[in-house]
């Protein structure tokens, strides 16, 4: 029975790099369930999880014609999914000191009224943002950004484990990404001004 499980799940492989849309399917069906488990462990973060899930399948099949060399599908998507996990968070810890940057370095040599009214309005808007955060995002947030503790430091605090700690951060910036979308102006003039200051 195993083999004939190997085999038909390697006819599949081939099936799918031809682009077949139906073998590509059932690949999905076998595999999506106990992948989402997998980095819903990862990540305690159901959202994440799912977005993680279809990413990896979307790679997957916009690079279909390499599927028929796989040897062992399981252990690659597995692999690849660690891989996207471990990539989104290094994203979100770069994305969040930028924004540490944008919000709370002081500009040099730069004292023109409209820069000054562009960085106040932002801090404003990133001030409001966070205050609507759920209390323990917050604290969470505040911790990492403000004092500059670490996730274990943070869980330690907190009495919750380092990835609960990863999660709330990773929500957090989610939150505020979403949130400064719809200030995109002010936020594009602080931007500039960042950049001038390199």
């Amino acid at each position: 029975m195993l083999i004939q499980t190997l085999h038909s799940e390697k006819e599949l492989l081939v099936l799918a790099s031809q682009a077949d849309q139906g073998a590509f399917t059932a690949l999905f069906h076998m595999y999506k369930n106990k992948l989402y488990a997998y980095v819903l462990w990862l990540t305690e973060s159901e959202m994440l999880a799912e977005d993680i899930v279809q990413d990896v399948f979307m790679k997957l099949w916009n690079d279909h014609e390499s599927l028929s060399s796989i040897d062992n599908f399981g252990s690659y998507l597995f692999r690849m999914s660690k891989n996207q996990v471990i990539n989104h968070f290094k994203r979100m810890a770069h994305e969040t000191l930028i924004l540490a940057e944008l919000f709370h370095q002081n500009p040099v040599g730069h004292n023109e009224t409209q820069e000054m009214v562009a960085l106040k309005e932002a801090e404003k808007i990133l001030g409001d943002i966070l205050e609507k955060l759920p209390p323990q995002q917050k604290a969470v947030y505040y911790l990492s950004r403000e004092e500059g503790r670490t996730h274990d430091e943070i869980a330690n605090l907190l009495k919750i484990s380092p990835n609960t700690v990863k999660n709330h951060i990773v929500q957090a910036m989610s939150t505020i990404r979403t949130q400064l979308r719809k200030h995109a102006d002010t936020m594009l003039m602080v931007a500039a001004i960042i950049a001038v200051k390199k």
